[in-house]
């Protein structure tokens, strides 16, 4: 069986969070899923912690490159249908992406984003727990 994960869950992996080992539970033994945009979006994040004085240069590349060897299928997913959803729901189109990539594979959401979760579960996407 697959998964579908967000940044949130391979930020917390891949920068040590406190929700490191809850994630790696959920998603021992899955495959990991994910839509085209996720390194583009861990890029963003971990620049963004940079910025706020949290990593410095070598640790935000070190980061990336870890998330680069987490196996992950990344898959396209159908933009304009992930757009109508964060505009309807007041969402990131980045969660949009996660949700829509959801929707096509009929695969679980795991998040730590609390809002992507409600929203997911309002469009009958099963979350991981």
């Amino acid at each position: 069986m697959e998964i579908v994960s967000d940044a949130s869950a391979f930020l917390s992996v891949i920068l040590d969070e406190a929700n490191r080992e809850w994630v790696i539970e959920r998603t021992s033994g899955y495959g990991v899923v994910s839509p085209e945009v996720l390194p583009y979006e861990i890029a963003n994040a971990l620049i963004t912690v940079k910025r706020k004085g949290r990593l410095t240069d070598r640790e935000v590349l070190r980061a990336f490159s870890i998330s680069q060897r987490i196996a992950v299928r990344l898959l396209p997913v159908k933009i304009y249908d992930a757009m109508r959803m964060a505009v309807k729901f007041n969402i990131h189109a980045y969660d949009a992406f996660y949700l829509q990539c959801c929707i096509e594979t009929k695969l679980p959401l795991i998040s730590l984003d609390n809002r992507m979760c409600e929203v997911a579960k309002s469009l009958s996407i099963k979350v991981v727990t």
